[in-house]
């Protein structure tokens, strides 16, 4: 990137008109910025009130036929993976994306655990865009360009590959500008893949919190919801009696009476209560978990029903769906000051009086789902994290469902794909966010440069039980080798007293602490993976079908 070839492309409002910019200096603002070694800091000094309907900067870049393109999702369910130069990302069509644009789709809020509220999607071959960084990959060496902060707004990044070009564009929507702010700073860095992202997160100056990998148990994907203090015991009984060695024992939704009511617990499925289940699991000699939502509550929580007012509310001043989960669901404002020390006072109660060490964090990205108080979507998601950190102290925390820069060295471990599905199969024409393996897989790859970086990765779990499953055993472990090569947080959600020697000898292998080193991974061609690693000093080679989980030799 060379300051004297970047150029502007700025859409803005001011005095109730419209206007295009194609330079640093206009009307109604002129632009600062200063490149230097590879660091683009770039300030707005308006004289006017303004309000930037697009912001984008152009710099040139040459690709080749053979390079790969990274493109990061929006959160932490969006899939990312390499493309190549001529490929196309899939948009949503037909049936699906009439239903989400439908009454009864904006109702449920289908659209809102993603981007497509405030960007419009690329509609041709070999453009590609991506949130917060992407790079170039030319065999074992990357260009990365990157934001190195989200306060001042989220950054998208597009790969041109048509116009030989990458556009910088900020994120400002609902914000007005009257005085000297800072818009962006926007790293590039270019090197061998682990130096780059090495010296990429030095820059930014984010180290991880956490460096230990851990193992464990969620009883999320066996039984969902239909959780029960009998359920759990039983599965930590079984757990404990296992040759095999877990760090934690995480508990996930279903014991609350609503989503939003995380202390009122449900007393037909815990009635001992929840301290109760953590005091057993340290009994046990594992970490206890938790699964919260913390900024999520449904319209029949009470929470939602005593204080209205707390959430986040859209120009009529009424409450705004931000998810589509338990048939819609609403989000505190985080800016609200009843709403804080409500949340204070769940985090003081589940990690103090109940005494759990580790929550997992979901839906987060409800928090920013609209620009408020003069705020971009950026600043908001910054915040929430912030202040996040602050109620859980020093406890572990596993997030999920967040937009993943504002998180990064926030959250000690952070889940990097979408949820896994019980079977392995291409769900075409859904939207990005939504439950996939093959999502899943692409993102525990592609996302790996994040782990020992930002945090520890979660690749979402992997299943070895025969029930409840629609994929041979060969392809469940094939995904425990995947996550445990590329992961960092390993749980299943088995009931292990149902094993043969197989999956007990499996689940060992996934378990065991190995060194790994990730030597290339990619497509050799369309939807083919091929993974080339070194397992404690063994060369190691996968190479399979990401959409349905095929191998070959």
């Amino acid at each position: 990137m060379d300051a004297r070839s970047l150029s502007f492309d700025i859409k803005y409002k001011a005095d109730g008109k419209k206007y295009i910019c194609k330079s640093d200096k206009c009307e109604h603002f002129s632009l600062k910025y200063d490149l230097t070694d590879g660091v683009l800091n770039l300030s707005v000094f308006p004289n006017a009130k303004i309000e930037f309907l697009s912001f984008n900067i152009i710099t040139p870049y040459k690709y080749s036929s053979d390079d790969r393109i990274f493109v990061n999702g929006y959160q932490s369910w969006t899939d990312s993976m390499e493309y190549f130069t001529d490929g196309k990302m899939s948009e949503l069509k037909g049936t699906v994306r009439r239903f989400i644009k439908s009454p009864m789709g904006k109702k449920i809020g289908l659209s809102k655990s993603g981007d497509t509220l405030f960007w419009k999607y690329p509609k041709k071959s070999g453009v590609f865009y991506g949130w917060s960084y992407g790079y170039v990959r030319r065999g074992n060496r990357v260009d990365i360009f990157g934001s190195l902060d989200e306060r001042c707004g989220y950054t998208a990044v597009t790969f041109d590959c048509t116009a030989n070009a990458v556009v910088i564009t900020k994120e400002l929507q609902g914000v007005v500008f009257e005085s000297e702010k800072k818009l962006l700073a926007f790293a590039t860095v270019s090197g061998e893949y682990d130096a780059a992202f090495d010296e990429y997160f030095d820059k930014m100056n984010v180290k991880s919190r956490e460096n230990k990998k851990r193992v464990g148990y969620t009883s999320w994907y066996n039984y969902y919801s239909n959780i029960s203090e009998e359920i759990i015991n039983r599965d930590l009984d079984s757990i404990a009696n296992q040759d095999t060695h877990f760090d934690c024992f995480q508990i996930d939704d279903g014991y609350q009476r609503a989503v939003g009511d995380w202390l009122i617990t449900d007393t037909k499925k815990f009635p001992n209560g929840m301290k109760v289940i953590a005091d057993s699991i340290h009994a046990h000699g594992m970490l206890a978990g938790l699964w919260l939502a913390p900024f999520a509550a449904t319209r029949k929580s009470l929470l939602f029903q005593e204080h209205p007012d707390w959430f986040i509310k859209d120009k009529n001043g009424k409450p705004y769906n931000t998810g589509p989960n338990w048939g819609g669901f609403y989000s505190l404002d985080v800016y609200n000051p009843q709403a804080r020390d409500y949340l204070k006072r769940v985090f003081d109660v589940v990690l103090n009086e109940w005494g759990y060490d580790l929550v997992k964090l979901d839906f987060l990205y409800g928090a920013c789902v609209l620009p408020m108080y003069n705020k971009t979507r950026g600043e908001i998601m910054c915040d929430a994290m912030d202040f996040i950190r602050e109620c859980c102290k020093d406890k572990l925390i596993l997030g999920c469902g967040v937009p993943l820069m504002p998180a990064f060295g926030k959250v000690d471990y952070c889940r990097i794909g979408a949820d896994i599905d019980l079977a392995w199969k291409n769900k075409p024409n859904t939207i990005r966010e939504d439950v996939s393996t093959p999502h899943a897989v692409c993102n525990t790859v592609f996302r790996r440069h994040l782990d020992g970086r930002a945090w520890k990765n979660d690749p979402d779990v992997f299943m070895l039980r025969d029930n409840n499953m629609f994929m041979p055993l060969k392809k469940r472990k094939l995904l425990a080798k995947i996550n445990s090569t590329f992961g960092s947080l390993l749980f299943i959600s088995d009931d292990v007293r149902e094993y043969d020697e197989e999956k007990k000898a499996a689940l060992k292998d996934t378990f065991e602490q190995k060194d790994v080193e990730i030597i290339s991974a990619g497509f050799e061609k369309k939807d083919i993976l091929k993974l080339v690693f070194s397992e404690n000093g063994e060369s190691k080679t996968l190479v399979f079908n990401v959409r349905n989980g095929e191998e070959f030799q």
